[in-house]
């Protein structure tokens, strides 16, 4: 059965806001759900333009499948403000440096994600839901790893974690 978790919505260490546990949450436990609208790619791409030329600089855009994506920015919860963390990969670092090549980072509470995103199917709706990887603590910020394509306009990563791939893409 699940219950609402207590989260708030606060200023973050890695980029300008997130969100954070008002409670313990146990590993393996759904967080929050990821709400908005139901859009299809077309649609999507021109909302994003459109959010660019209105000095929106954020849109909370997120896939569910080949043919739609979920778009918080205007009408989504608080799960549009969780921010990113870069996963690390089973060898350590993604980027195949070793600590000592890396500029000393402040990193956040946690070095890895403390989150997932899961696309789960509820009467035939497909739906985006976190859960959460392992146990967090009361203020802790929830994360999980984007996991955006590789494209060739990069977005800077802010999780400045000592594994951080430096982009989100």
């Amino acid at each position: 059965q699940f219950r609402k978790k207590r989260l708030r919505f606060g200023r973050s260490r890695i980029h300008e806001w997130g969100l954070f546990a008002m409670e313990p949450i146990a590993a393996d436990e759904m967080v929050i759900e990821y709400v908005g609208q139901n859009i299809r790619q077309v649609v999507a791409d021109m909302r994003e333009k459109r959010y660019a030329q209105e000095g929106i600089g954020s849109s909370y855009l997120f896939r569910v499948d080949h043919d739609t994506i979920i778009d918080a920015t205007k009408c989504g919860n608080l799960a549009r403000f969780i921010n990113h963390c870069c996963t690390v990969s089973p060898g350590g670092d993604p980027e195949g440096r070793s600590p000592s090549q890396g500029v000393p980072l402040t990193p956040p509470a946690s070095p890895q994600p403390n989150c997932y995103a899961k696309v789960i199917t509820i009467e035939a709706q497909k739906k985006i839901v976190i859960y959460s990887k392992q146990a967090i603590g009361v203020n802790e910020e929830i994360t999980y790893d984007y996991k955006f394509p590789i494209e060739d306009t990069k977005i800077p990563c802010l999780c400045r974690t000592e594994s951080c791939r430096g982009t989100l893409n």
